[in-house]
C-alpha cells in the first residue's frame, strides 16, 4: 500500500504539472479561466467514478479501484496524440481572444451546471437502473464541451448575426510578452521619475519561441506610497515585488519574502481544509453522524468545484471591477477560520452547523486550490512555474503530516481519559463526543488566522504591482 501510494502521489504532481504548462502555453491570455476549469473538475471526478460504480455492480468495492485504475490511462493516451502534434503556437489576435474568452464563460457555466447535477445525484441508491440512466447524464456532460470546436467554427460562418457582440478579453493577468514589454517600458519611465536610491535590475523574460525581451525591474518599496517607520511598513516594503511576470529561478524564489507569505497562506489555508476533508469520516463517527458522512464528503467535494470555478470570476468581474488577485485570496480564506471557529463554537454538536462549516471550508479551499496556479505565475513568472508550484506544494505533506498528527494526539488523548473511549475488538479506541476534535478545530481555526494575516501582507505588498499593471494595461488600450 505504501509503494502504490508513492507511485500515485509521484503521478498526480506530474500529471498536475503538465496541464497546467499546457494552459498557461495554449491560452496565455485566458490561463486563469482555462486553469479554474482544469483544476475545477479535479474535485467532481469521485463522484463521476461512483456513479460509473453504482451503475454497473453497485456491491462491488473492488470495481471503483479498477475504474480509477484504467480510465485515466486510456484517457491519457488518447489525449497523447493531440499534445504531441500540436502546432507551433503564434500571437492571437484581439478577437480571437474575445471569442476564447466567450467560451470560457460559456464552458465555466456549463461546469457550474455539471457540479449541480452531480450534488444532487451522485448519491442516488435508487438502484442500479437508476444509477445507469443518472451516469448515462453525467456521461453526455462530460462530452458535451467537445462540441465546442464545433460551435465555434458555426459563430464563424454566422458571424454577421452576432456582430454586435462584444466581451472583453480576460486581460486580468499578465496576457503576453508585448504586454511585458510595454509593462517594462512605463515602469522604466517611472524608475526614471522616482530617482534617487533605487536601482534598477535587468531580468531577462524569455518567450515561448525562445527570444528574449529585456526589462527593468524596480527593487523595493512602492515609491507611490512612500516609505514607512513602522514595523508593519518596513515588512511591506522590504524587497517588494513591483513587476508582475518576472522570471523567478528556485535560487531566487526561495529568497524572496514573497514567497514564505505566499507559502504561508496556502500551507495555513488551503492545506488545512484538505486535511480537514481526509478527517471527515472519524469527525462524522465522533459525533455520532454517521449517516451524514456521505453527505459531508459530498457537500465539501461539490462546494470545493464551485470554490475552484469561482477562481475565474475576477477575471470576469474586472470588467467593472478590479482587485488584485492576491487580494480575492485573502477574500477566499477568510471562510476557514470563521468555518473552524464555527465548529468550536457550537462544539460541532450541531448537525446543521458541521454541514455549514464543511460547506465553507470546501468552497475556501477550493478557490485556493485553483487561484494557486495562476497567482505563482503572475508573481513569479510563467516559464518557471513547473518548478516553482511544486515548491510551493510541498505544503500539503507537510501539513498532511503535522496537521494530521496534530488531531491524532488531541482525539488519542480524549478517547484514553475519558468514558467515551470504547475498546474495540481490533484494539482500536474510538473517540466520541464533542470534545474529540474541540481543541483540533480551534486550532485549526487558530493556524488558519496566520494564513489569513499572512495572505493580506501578501496583498500589501503586491497590490501596487498589480495596480500598476492594470493602469499601463487601460493605457495601451485606449492608445
Amino acid at each position: 500500500v505504501f509503494f502504490l501510494c508513492l507511485l500515485g502521489g509521484c503521478s498526480i504532481c506530474w500529471f498536475n504539472t503538465v496541464c497546467f504548462i499546457l494552459c498557461i502555453k495554449n491560452f496565455p491570455a485566458n490561463r486563469a479561466l482555462a486553469l479554474s476549469l482544469t483544476v475545477g473538475f479535479n474535485g467532481v471526478s469521485a463522484a463521476i467514478y461512483t456513479l460509473a460504480a453504482n451503475s454497473i455492480n453497485p456491491s462491488s468495492h473492488s470495481l471503483y479501484l479498477l475504474l480509477n485504475a484504467f480510465i485515466p490511462l486510456l484517457i491519457s493516451f488518447a489525449a497523447l496524440i493531440p499534445i504531441l502534434r500540436q502546432p507551433e503556437l503564434e500571437p492571437l489576435p484581439s478577437d480571437d481572444i474575445q471569442r476564447d474568452s466567450f467560451i470560457f464563460l460559456f464552458l465555466n457555466f456549463f461546469a457550474v451546471l455539471t457540479g449541480l447535477y452531480l450534488l444532487f445525484f451522485s448519491s442516488s441508491t435508487n438502484g442500479m437502473a437508476c444509477s445507469q440512466l443518472l451516469f448515462g447524464g453525467a456521461i453526455l456532460l462530460l462530452i458535451f464541451p467537445l462540441c465546442v470546436p464545433g460551435i465555434v467554427y458555426a459563430r464563424e460562418w454566422f458571424k454577421h448575426i452576432h456582430s454586435n457582440f462584444n466581451i472583453d478579453g480576460s486581460g486580468f493577468i499578465l496576457v503576453d510578452d508585448d504586454d511585458l514589454e510595454l509593462h517594462k517600458n512605463i515602469s522604466t519611465r517611472e524608475g526614471s521619475y522616482a530617482g534617487s536610491t533605487m536601482s534598477l535590475i535587468e531580468n531577462w523574460i524569455t518567450n515561448e519561441n525562445g527570444s528574449a525581451y529585456s526589462f527593468n525591474g524596480i527593487d523595493g518599496f512602492d515609491f507611490d506610497e512612500g516609505k514607512s517607520d513602522t514595523c508593519c511598513g518596513a515588512m511591506i516594503a522590504k524587497d517588494q515585488l513591483v513587476i508582475l511576470g518576472e522570471e523567478h529561478p528556485a535560487s531566487v524564489l526561495v529568497r524572496r519574502m514573497d514567497f514564505w507569505l505566499y507559502y504561508i497562506a496556502y500551507f495555513c489555508g488551503g492545506t488545512i481544509g484538505l486535511v480537514y476533508s481526509n478527517n471527515l469520516g472519524q469527525i462524522a463517527q465522533s459525533l455520532g453522524q454517521n449517516s451524514d458522512t456521505s453527505t459531508l464528503i459530498t457537500l465539501y467535494s461539490s462546494f470545493s468545484f464551485f470554490g475552484r470555478l469561482l477562481s475565474a470570476a475576477p477575471d470576469y468581474a474586472r470588467v467593472k471591477f478590479y482587485f488584485a488577485r492576491t487580494g480575492w485570496l485573502a477574500i477566499a480564506l477568510t471562510p476557514t477560520p470563521i468555518a473552524f471557529f464555527l465548529l468550536t463554537g457550537t462544539g460541532s454538536g450541531s448537525a446543521l452547523a458541521l454541514k455549514v462549516g464543511t460547506a465553507m471550508i470546501g468552497l475556501s479551499s477550493g478557490f485556493i486550490f485553483a487561484a494557486a496556479v495562476s497567482i505563482t505565475s503572475e508573481l513569479f513568472g510563467p516559464l518557471s512555474l513547473g518548478v516553482n508550484h511544486n515548491i510551493l506544494i510541498t505544503n500539503i505533506p507537510i501539513g498532511s503530516l503535522l496537521y494530521g498528527l496534530l488531531a491524532a494526539v488531541v482525539y488519542d488523548s480524549n478517547a484514553g481519559t475519558s468514558s467515551h473511549g470504547i475498546s474495540m475488538v481490533t484494539d482500536t479506541v474510538v473517540c466520541i463526543g464533542r470534545h474529540c476534535y474541540f481543541w483540533t478545530f480551534f486550532w485549526w481555526g487558530c493556524l488558519s488566522v496566520i494564513g489569513l494575516f499572512s495572505c493580506v501582507l501578501l496583498f500589501l505588498r503586491t497590490r501596487h504591482a498589480y495596480e500598476r499593471f492594470e493602469r499601463h494595461r487601460t493605457s495601451s488600450q485606449l492608445d
